[in-house]
């Protein structure tokens, strides 16, 4: 298993300052991870200092609460692709989810995957899943199916729970294998790396991707 190909190498702390930033990126080229996640402040950096890597740049859009406009959502994703971003996170409008105004949040995801398809890249949908009852999730899961993005995501990091292996199973038998899974929040350890695949994901957000990587040679994941 290459594992670190399964790794967006993830720093969104609202006090991460560029020299982590830096070390991020340095930790990414040397372990090749898929990608960096990134605040948006910090895509022009990573770019310019993964370039020439096998290593992408992400960077989250209505992060963390996903209560941002539309359009303000656009403008994010927009300005940061134009930077060099290949990848976007965007955070689903978990308030009109659970005002029961789904149109909007299949607008708000078509919209976005729109722009980042038009750039050439990839869209992933943060559910929150920690916010969510299971009917919610199942539904969520089938609309961002039908807007067309390419990964569904269980969480921020920021709420009040992170990844399971329940809600990575349940997103994966509604989206089956028409998108991607991505299980972030929580994710610290080779043995839970491993298990969040066995469930279905095919990508990892986490900020212990280096220590995961050491459980990996060790053989302590298996």
């Amino acid at each position: 298993m290459n594992l670190n190909r399964y790794i967006d190498h993830t720093l969104l702390k609202s006090d991460a300052t560029a020299s982590q930033v830096e070390k991020l990126c340095q930790e990414a080229k040397e372990h090749e991870f898929f990608s960096v996640c990134i605040n948006s402040y910090y895509v022009k950096k990573a770019v310019s200092l993964l370039r020439g890597s096998n290593t992408a740049v992400c960077t989250v859009v209505g992060f963390p609460l996903g209560a941002s406009t539309m359009e303000t959502k656009r403008f994010e994703a927009m300005k940061a692709m134009a930077e060099g971003a290949r990848e976007i996170d965007m955070v689903l409008n978990i308030s009109a989810v659970k005002s029961g105004e789904w149109q909007y949040a299949l607008d708000d995801m078509s919209s976005l995957a729109q722009v980042c398809h038009q750039q050439g890249g990839l869209l992933k949908v943060i559910l929150e899943t920690c916010l969510l009852n299971e009917e919610e999730k199942k539904k969520a899961c089938e609309l961002a199916v039908k807007a067309g993005v390419d990964f569904v995501k269980t969480s921020t990091g920021f709420s009040t729970g992170g990844a399971t292996i329940e809600d990575v199973k349940l997103m994966r038998s509604i989206v089956g294998d028409k998108l991607g899974v991505k299980a972030s929040g929580g994710v610290r350890d080779a043995a839970t790396a491993r298990a969040m695949i066995e469930a279905g994901a095919s990508r990892l957000g986490t900020s212990a991707s280096v220590e995961i990587m050491k459980g990996m040679s060790s053989g302590s994941a298996y």
